[in-house]
């Protein structure tokens, strides 16, 4: 009981704690501009992804992610995909967004590396040449398999983080270690508790994505309680928390021997 009990403490102590760092970083990160509102809230450049027409001849693919717009910023987190082929000289984003009637799954409805109403995005994964080229079609097949692109749930999911965890178990090549905090990452049918998790690269357990256990390459042990994922990665050695990420080292992806 005494071993439960302070089990039960410590986790909600981590929980706490991770909600308020959360909120001190979704403040440092927004534009601090004025703003009346999302429609008025920055979305241009942040100036992160490579220039298309320099960078012409290269393939490219990145993930990234940036605090949700409003309060959900303070515990979630929206992704989103782009990529080029070598030659072309415009990326394709894809993201779900959970407004507008129909299909969720939309193609270039904004900026490739944009504020995300206000927030900073940062990147998860960045593989570029031909590690990038040869994952592209894999990553177009995985888009068009998404299995839920007329439904949007914000919690449990499947919202914007599911699609993008889609993706990166259809793709393993992306090594893909998206943050404790994509609320979503975690959903799984019903019918389809256990597989892979969003690396691609290991185990993962998950009752509707409100429950679980994960074990991953990028994403070490991770347990979900209601959506709240704490747990610990070795690659590097950083914690996973729910709200704020994680603390440690970034472990982005880059694909070993392509120019940068």
């Amino acid at each position: 009981m005494f071993v439960i009990k302070t089990f039960c403490l410590t986790l909600l102590a981590i929980i706490l704690l991770s909600l308020a760092a959360s909120v001190a970083q979704a403040l440092a990160q927004r534009d601090a501009r004025p703003q009346e509102g999302w429609w008025s809230a920055r979305r241009d450049s942040a100036g992160i992804a490579p220039d298309p027409r320099q960078n012409g001849q290269q393939a490219v693919v990145q993930v990234y992610a940036a605090p949700t717009w409003g309060w959900k910023g303070v515990v979630a987190v929206h992704p989103w995909i782009i990529f080029k082929r070598a030659g072309e000289t415009e990326y394709h984003r894809y993201e779900v967004i959970s407004w507008g009637a129909g299909n969720k799954v939309r193609h270039n409805r904004n900026t490739p590396d944009g504020y995300w109403y206000g927030a900073k995005p940062r990147l998860l994964a960045d593989i570029r040449g031909a590690n990038a080229e040869a994952m592209i079609p894999q990553i177009e097949a995985a888009i068009a398999s998404y299995p839920w692109p007329n439904l949007y749930r914000a919690w449990p999911g499947p919202n914007s983080n599911t699609f993008i965890a889609h993706i990166g178990r259809e793709v393993p090549a992306l090594k893909l270690d998206m943050p404790a905090n994509a609320v979503g990452k975690d959903f799984r049918a019903l019918s389809n508790p256990i597989g892979l998790p969003p690396s691609g690269r290991g185990v993962q357990l998950s009752l509707f994505g409100v429950a679980g256990l994960t074990l991953g390459i990028q994403e070490g042990i991770e347990l979900n309680l209601l959506g709240l994922n704490v747990g610990l990665d070795f690659t590097p050695l950083r914690l996973r928390l729910p709200f704020i990420g994680g603390i440690g080292r970034d472990n982005l992806q880059k694909s070993a021997g392509d120019e940068k």
